[in-house]
Parts: structure tokens; sequence; C-alpha cells
């Protein structure tokens, strides 16, 4: 098929490498030119692992263009994959995806072929079969449904595999004008991915809460699992990869998501939370589950600031190895590395960091006095407590050699993630853990609760 992909971003530009590498004849579309010549050029505009693979796959059938009609008029589809920043109140806004609309819109006034517009980006509930669809038909001078289709469909990836995660969705959700809309959608799809997902069909409207529903959801088993962690913190004993193991089973819960470490970060499920509250409050519905959510979410940098002042004091010197928000991508966007390592700059530590490909951009926003290491040994040849905050396969090489100090002194090693070998390390490093039974300094609590009751 003839497809347009409109935003050659982060996640743009995997969709479009994709759908070429799997035979169909891409045009991508962007107002940076340094995106257009990339993929022009046959490189990746953007570092995401297996891009420049599936770029390399499409042999020829791959190209972009700065010009919107070109891409319109040329196709049968277009995806539209821009971004929908939130404002003031997490809502997120439409002015791109409007743009685009229109631009798509006008160039189809000037032919007469079948074509769908399909919304790849994130959007409030009720934003595709309302301001969007009427941008369309407006620009377009014609009826969605009759001579054009309009569906949503968006991804559920994450950056750093965002090309496996495409090519082995769980499910493929499609929102539909109607039916000949979703079914020439449904066609790119089975076309290009390679495991046999289901497809979910539905409405606009039902699509776009699934959207927002299922990263709710998601941040909620992830808050939850880290509820578990601080309760195991406190009960001598207590080990939160036991008793989250033992939930997983349960195929009422499942596995996935259900690891008490840190919070949750990056530039969707924050946002998609915010979102979902917002959209509850505005329509009169009680949003107190997902405001918990985030609450327990931002209250885990101060557990783990907290965390480290027990094990080495007030004023130890820290390196913080992990500034992306997950392992595989460069973003540091809500990155709980970073900002712990602020927090702690903050509190006039020395703070030294250390990411295989972040390093760079926390650097850029965190105080000024704090370190950016070379690389990982140096990172940590001088610090008193080591935190791991980031599950980089890297990490799990952390040299021993780098960890000796003078007159036999021990760094800390915080391993947020449980990445380290103890094996490997015990001899070279006190280990601490999150959510593995109460720390020595703390009381027992048999010992919190007496004194909770006055004994």
């Amino acid at each position: 098929m003839r497809i347009a992909v409109i935003g050659l971003g982060k996640l743009g530009s995997p969709l479009a490498a994709v759908l070429a590498a799997k035979g169909h004849e891409v045009i991508g579309v962007d107002l940076n030119p340094a995106f257009v010549d990339a993929i022009n050029e046959g490189r990746a505009p953007v570092a995401e692992p297996q891009l420049q693979d599936m770029i390399d796959k499409s042999q020829g059938r791959l190209r972009a263009t700065l010009d919107f009609a070109e891409a319109a008029q040329q196709t049968e589809i277009s995806f539209i994959i821009v971004p929908t920043p939130s404002d003031a109140h997490g809502v997120f806004t439409n002015k791109f995806v409007l743009s685009a609309v229109e631009k798509i819109g006008a160039a189809l006034r000037k032919c007469d072929h079948y074509h769908v517009v399909n919304i790849t980006s994130t959007v409030m509930p009720g934003s595709t079969g309302g301001e969007i669809r009427a941008a369309l038909e407006a620009a377009s001078g014609r009826t969605v449904g009759e001579n054009v289709g309009l569906t949503y469909n968006p991804e559920f990836i994450a950056l750093g595999s965002v090309v496996r995660d495409m090519l082995f969705p769980d499910m493929l959700l499609i929102g539909e004008s109607d039916t000949r809309a979703g079914d020439t959608l449904q066609r790119v799809y089975e076309g290009t991915v390679e495991s046999n997902p289901p497809f979910q069909r539905m409405n606009l409207v039902n699509a776009e809460i699934t959207k927002i529903a299922v990263n709710t959801y998601v941040t909620t088993k992830i808050s939850y699992a880290n509820m578990l962690s601080d309760v195991c913190d406190h009960l001598p004993g207590a080990d939160v990869d036991v008793v989250t193991e033992a939930l997983g089973r349960d195929t009422r819960i499942g596995r996935k998501y259900l690891k008490g470490a840190l919070g949750y970060g990056g530039p969707c499920f924050p946002r998609d939370n915010v979102a979902f509250s917002t959209l509850a409050r505005s329509v009169g519905a009680d949003p107190a589950l997902a405001e918990a959510t985030d609450k327990l979410n931002h209250r885990q940098i101060q557990r783990l600031a907290e965390k480290v002042r027990r094990i080495a004091g007030e004023s130890a010197s820290v390196a913080v190895l992990g500034m992306s928000y997950k392992p595989g991508t460069p973003v540091i966007e809500e990155s709980q590395g970073v900002m712990l390592a602020r927090a702690l700059a903050e509190q006039g530590r020395r703070v030294t960091i250390f990411d295989p490909m972040g390093a760079d951009a926390a650097k850029a926003v965190l105080p000024a006095w704090v370190e950016r290491a070379p690389d990982l040994a140096a990172s940590v040849k001088d610090a008193e407590v080591i935190v791991i905050t980031t599950a980089w396969d890297e990490f799990k090489a952390l040299p021993v050699a780098a960890l000796a100090r003078p007159n036999g002194a021990r760094p800390a090693i915080l391993d947020c993630w449980r990445v380290l070998d103890p094996a490997l390390y015990d001899d070279a490093a006190d280990l601490y853990y999150l959510g593995k039974g109460a720390a020595p300094a703390e009381p027992s609590a048999a010992a919190a609760l007496r004194a909770a009751n006055g004994g």
C-alpha cells in the first residue's frame, strides 16, 4: 500500500521505516529538513534500536519530503504521528495534529481518490470525532465516511524498543469512522506485523479512552509494586521480589510491570495519568485512583533520597548511574535518575552522573556543580554511595577495581533494579536494595507500632 507518515521524530521515523521494510511504499513528511535529509540519505534521524536496520531493509521504498500535498496526493492512507503537548491542566493539545490534518485535507481537495487519515498521536477522548473530523471535512471539502476515512490508531510502544513493539504488538487498536476506513487500516497491519495480534475495532471515542486507560492502568500497577516495596523496606525479613513473584503468578494480576523499584517516567506514562485524571474530573467522574497513583509516583524520589541518607549520612558523595528514563534510549523526560541527582545536589552533596546515552542531556538540565563522568569506571571511582537508577546492561559489568578505596573502606551500592550479581561485589562494596527488609538504622516494625501507640 502507498502510505504517508506525517512526523519523522522518535516514533514516526521507526513507523515509516517498519512499514517500508515490510513492503509498503512510504513517503515521510516533516517540517524539519534535517529529518527529511536523513531519511533520503538512508540514515536514521533519531537514536532508536533497530531503526537503521529497518531503513536499510526498505530498499528504496522509503523517502521523505517537506511537501504535505505531495505525500497526501500520492498515497492511500496518512499516519499522523506528531506531538500533542500537554497544557497547564494536563490536557493533550491538538494544534500540531490539526495543522497536519488541514494540510492533508487541502491536498485531498485537489484530487479525487479515496484516502484514510489515521491519527496515531495520543489525543483526548472526543478529539478525533470532534474538532479533528471537523477540520478534515472543512479543509478537504469531503464528508468523513463517504469519500474520506478517519481512524484513531495509537501505538502501544516504549522508547528503546519501538521497532520491536511495532512488529510484535499485544493488540492493534482501531477506532474507525466507518467500516471501510477500519478495513483499510487493518490491511496495512496485516502485511506488517510479525505476530498475530487481535484487532480491537470500535468507534473513535472508545479507542481514545482505551489508549489512556491502558497506560493509566499500567502506572497503577507500577505504583502498587512500589508501595509494596516501601512496606517491605520496614519489615525485617520481607522481600518485595518474593512477594511480587507470587502475585504475578495469579492470572488475574500478571507479572508485567510488577517490580518494586523506582517510579515510572518518560514522555507518556506521567502525562497520560494526569490527562486521565483531568478527563475524569471534567465529566464529573472521580479520578481518585489515578491521582493516588500519581502521588505515590512523586513520592519515590523522596523515598530514594532518604534511603541514601540512611545508608551514608548527610554529606556522602554520590554517583548516580542512569539518567535516561529507561534503558535503550537517550530520553531523560521525567527520569528518576535525573530527579534524584537534582535532589541530592540541592542538599549540597557532591554528585557525579553517568549514562550510556542520556548523560549529556541530563547535564544540561542539572545544577552546574553536578559532574558528568566520561565513563562507568570514572563515575564510581571516588563515590561513597553508588545508586543504580536505570537497568542498563552496561551496569552489570561495573568494574570491581573501581570500587577499591584507601584503608579498606567500602563504598555503598544501592542497586534499585537488582542488576548486579552479589557474588561479584560482596567483597568490594556494601550492597543495599529497595524492598528488602528494614535497614539497620530503622526501628523494627514492632517498635514503630509501639511508638505510634504511645508505648
